[in-house]
């Protein structure tokens, strides 16, 4: 058949619509998804036969399928819930640290109401937003004052420029970091204003470096904690309480950006130790940042904590409003740093501590009941094992540290590990898991309370044998 005689056939976008399973997708989903996929794939047919890629009539059972699929993507939420098997725990690329119930309820309730946002309802005036969560950064990490913007990136930012513009911010060589995106230290100390100074080598910075680089322009000696990755060998660096004690002796600042974020002692919940912003400001730091959704355990923050004065200074500088926290944001840090109100049962109610501190022997016994799920609904159509593995931190949190866990390895004869990861990200909740020596794997220690028994079916339905991977529900 001709082209133009193909073209002349291809249906209307009308007479699409007025199809019995185009008219029932529409009581389904939004009507603007339908509308737009069956010109889009009216518009693809066209392209392929104009190309001679094509050479047959399209049949409207072809169509139809072709609109229902795509009409199905573009309703999907571009940000949506996965199920997290991958091991990482704060997995930047899945959103980092998941919120608490608590957390949620309070995002809930200011997210669907008005909000004492900025009004005191005692005195029944405006107040600043963030006055919420300084009240209990002070009690909990006992400095002076507080102040939280959107990310940790933006709190260096502030800091910097409020406090060093036009000024010289002496910095060690081996601590010039690169954060997530392809950004780095040096970008945002230039952006803010102020001019590094990077002194030492690579892997080694002493005391009389930072001394001989002070110089009558010089306002900050900054030390950044190497929280995304590890350094050993023939290694030197210099302590927070030394280089405060050299700052201060020559009436310069000692800012410390601790990144990560942890508020407890990790060595407590069975990994290893990383420092905290309270012991920093014990060792004299003047201000010191870190972030929220790390290992912290809440939503995306910058939090900054010091001296009195030289926070307000940067609560008062124009960028902070640029880089201000929403409501919804302020309220899950809010409640996030209450339950750190509670030592005794923090690591039981925030998730990112949760996933931390789960003993080995009760991610197996997950570990087992999952396998025998899975087994009964596979059957021989594919072969599960368990075994022992290593869960990661992640989030640019403690480098090379494991955790001890049990792992789900799946395989299936005429299936690639790589097809069965693509299946299992095409769920309707989609499941992100990784590949070992062509096998499946799935790590429970970043699955969900709950969510095993989904999570089981979510796998059975992608990976039984003859099983046509589409939305799955």
């Amino acid at each position: 058949m001709e082209k133009q005689e193909l073209l002349r056939r291809i249906p209307s976008v009308e007479k699409v619509l007025e199809v019995r399973e185009i008219v029932d997708l529409g009581r389904e989903l939004p009507r603007w998804t339908i509308a737009e996929s069956v010109r889009g794939v009216l518009a693809v047919l066209r392209k392929s036969i104009s190309s001679g890629a094509r050479t047959g009539e399209a049949e409207m059972d072809e169509i139809v399928s072709g609109v229902r699929a795509s009409a199905r993507r573009l309703a999907r939420r571009g940000i949506r819930k996965v199920i997290n098997a991958t091991g990482v725990i704060i997995h930047t690329n899945l959103g980092r640290s998941p919120l608490s119930e608590q957390a949620m309820d309070a995002v809930r309730e200011v997210a669907t109401s008005y909000s004492t946002l900025e009004f005191d309802l005692d005195e029944g005036r405006r107040t600043s937003r963030t006055a919420h969560v300084e009240k209990l950064l002070r009690r909990i990490v006992g400095c002076d004052d507080a102040f939280a913007v959107n990310n940790n990136a933006g709190a260096v930012l502030l800091a910097l420029n409020a406090l060093a513009e036009g000024k010289e911010v002496i910095v060690s060589r081996g601590e010039l970091v690169e954060i997530g995106g392809s950004f780095r230290l040096p970008d945002v100390m230039e952006k803010s204003g102020a001019r590094m100074v990077d002194i030492g080598t690579t892997n080694r910075t002493r005391i009389e470096d930072y001394e001989k680089a002070i110089t009558e322009s010089t306002a900050i000696l900054l030390k950044v904690h190497r929280s995304n990755f590890m350094m050993t060998g023939y290694v030197e660096s210099v302590s927070s309480a030394a280089l405060s004690e050299l700052a201060h002796r020559r009436g310069l600042l000692m800012m410390e950006d601790l990144g990560s974020g942890a508020l407890v002692d990790l060595s407590s919940l069975g990994t290893t130790r990383e420092p905290l912003p309270q012991e920093s400001l014990r060792d004299g730091a003047d201000m010191v940042t870190f972030s929220g959704d790390k290992l912290l355990g809440g939503p995306q923050a910058g939090v900054i904590v010091g001296r009195g004065d030289l926070v307000e200074k940067m609560k008062t500088n124009p960028l902070a409003r640029a880089l201000r926290m929403d409501k919804m944001s302020l309220a899950a840090l809010e409640e996030t740093l209450r339950q750190y109100l509670e030592p005794d049962t923090v690591a039981e109610t925030v998730p990112a501590l949760k996933a931390i501190s789960t003993p080995p022997a009760e991610i197996k016994k997950r570990v087992d009941a999952f396998c025998l799920m899975l087994s009964k609904g596979l059957g021989r159509a594919a072969e599960v094992t368990a075994s022992e593995g290593e869960s990661q931190i992640g989030g640019g949190s403690l480098p090379g540290t494991g955790l001890k866990t049990f792992l789900v390895g799946i395989s299936r004869p005429g299936l690639s590990a790589n097809e069965a990861i693509v299946r299992l990200r095409q769920c309707a909740i989609p499941v992100i898991a990784r590949i070992v020596e062509d096998k499946v794997i799935l790590d429970l220690r970043t699955v969900q309370p709950g969510e095993d028994e989904i999570l089981a079916h979510q796998v059975i339905d992608a990976l039984a044998a003859g099983g046509e991977q589409v939305e799955r529900s």
